[in-house]
């Protein structure tokens, strides 16, 4: 009797927990599109036979981006800017040195505005700290051109808002340039995950593990340590949470809804700071780890992940596990797909599935070809560089799509979505774990286009 009623009691308190929590989820504004306005899903431009790209920010980023671009066909650098005139004028060089002459403007924090306002420049490309991401891609879309945006494109939810209603009411693309959707291996496993292979696809696993060390002195100014210590949260999720939307079919089918995150306490942050600087350091924010959860209005869930504070090595995480199957690329590429006779195995035997790895993954995966992937595409991306190829790709394919008026593989819903889990992230660390809505960037169309798609020229 006591039992039964112990269960009872459980039962009880599980049940108004799961109301309670409902009611305390953290609910954001949407605000109303403008009248007049309409959503840039599926948006095409007027074709552009060769575009003139405007790259601002020609640090670590910029500076190769500058020169991977002369590599594109149906493009030209029309000009470059960066604050220090030594980077602007190693761009130009390089430049001058394969025959294309680029306007270049320098000297000043606000040179980006000349670039954004040259009639030569279809398409400003932003490479500058995270900081000015925003104001450089608002100036340039209010100026009459496209944007394509390095990550995170955004920090804060009003610069996501800000950049999707500044979309909608020019009508200019505004792109997340996030490399990641462009790897091989993910590209492979979204075509496979889109031809059925692993069943549905019900949940989703991302990160950026980096150790970044021996990097932070490469950052103009210190500003991503400075980031780090002022700011809380998934500052970098885009590498993880971007390829793992598009197999999700995220405001394509289905929709990120709620979201609920964690870190550790700063931990080694501190002492970064306090061997570069002889200071002691009481005022780091961001966690060494930390880790966002989140479910889609489907049931799905995605688990999110940020550490650039341990010597953990290198990982995107990158899982796909589905109904009937799972891929993985870290720490090795795999596959494990429902095996047959599965029934006689022995309950002690913990690693019985059939698991591809090696050879026999490779062979795998190449029946399953990306549609972008073709035989010369590939093997100029390998030629060109950028991160094993995968940097030209996107590039190749913004470019194509301009070319084509044809709609961008990633769009400003795509930029704001996963640019948003740093806000939110931090919003529910703060709450004490609490959860938060993610709103809905599209405002109700989120469901008005099935499934992600490349577009060709017919």
């Amino acid at each position: 009797m006591k039992k039964s009623f112990l269960l009872l009691a459980v039962a009880a308190l599980m049940a108004f927990s799961c109301q309670s929590n409902k009611e305390t989820v953290i609910k954001l504004p949407v605000p109303p599109r403008e009248p007049g306005q309409t959503d840039m899903l599926q948006f095409a431009a007027e074709p552009i036979p060769d575009v003139g790209i405007g790259v601002v920010g020609l640090g670590m980023r910029g500076g190769d981006a500058a020169k991977r671009l002369s590599f594109v066909p149906g493009c030209h650098v029309a000009a470059v800017c960066d604050v220090e005139p030594d980077r602007a004028k190693a761009s130009q060089d390089y430049l001058a040195a394969k025959g294309i002459e680029a306007n270049v403007y320098t000297g000043s924090e606000e040179a980006y505005k000349e670039l954004c306002e040259d009639p030569s420049v279809d398409l400003v490309y932003v490479c500058t700290d995270w900081i000015h991401h925003v104001p450089v891609a608002l100036y340039a879309m209010e100026h009459g051109k496209h944007v394509a945006v390095e990550v995170p494109s955004a920090e804060t939810l009003d610069a996501c808002w800000a950049l999707v209603n500044t979309s909608e009411r020019t009508r200019k693309h505004c792109m997340v340039l996030e490399n990641c959707c462009y790897d091989f291996f993910e590209l492979t496993a979204l075509t496979m995950a889109q031809q059925g292979v692993f069943g549905d696809i019900i949940h989703a696993e991302g990160a950026y593990h980096h150790n970044l060390d021996p990097f932070w002195k490469y950052y103009w100014n210190n500003w991503r340590m400075d980031f780090n210590r002022e700011n809380r949260g998934d500052l970098y999720p885009t590498h993880g949470f971007g390829p793992v939307c598009q197999a999700l079919n995220i405001h394509r089918g289905d929709r990120l809804t709620t979201l609920v995150a964690m870190d550790t306490d700063p931990f080694n942050g501190p002492k970064h700071v306090e061997s570069a600087t002889g200071q002691p350091c009481t005022d780091f924010k961001n966690g060494d780890v930390s880790m966002t959860m989140i479910r889609t209005e489907k049931g799905k869930s995605i688990l999110i992940e940020h550490d650039v504070l341990t010597p953990r090595p290198y990982n995107r995480m990158y899982q796909l596990v589905g109904t009937d199957g799972y891929i993985g690329k870290y720490p090795i590429g795999e596959v494990c797909l429902r095996p047959e006779g599965s029934e006689n195995v022995d309950y002690q035997n913990l690693g019985y599935e059939k698991v591809y790895h090696g050879t026999e993954l490779d062979a795998l995966m190449a029946q399953y070809p990306n549609p972008i992937l073709t035989p010369e595409l590939v093997a100029l991306a390998r030629e060109v560089g950028g991160h094993g190829g995968m940097d030209f790709i996107m590039d190749y394919r913004m470019v194509y799509c301009l070319n084509n008026g044809l709609p961008l593989d990633m769009d400003v819903y795509d930029l704001a979505e996963w640019c948003c889990i740093t806000e939110l992230s931090r919003i529910s660390m703060d709450n004490g774990c609490a959860p938060v809505e993610v709103p809905d960037f599209t405002r109700g169309n989120w469901n008005r286009i099935q499934g992600f798609s490349y577009a060709f020229a017919k």
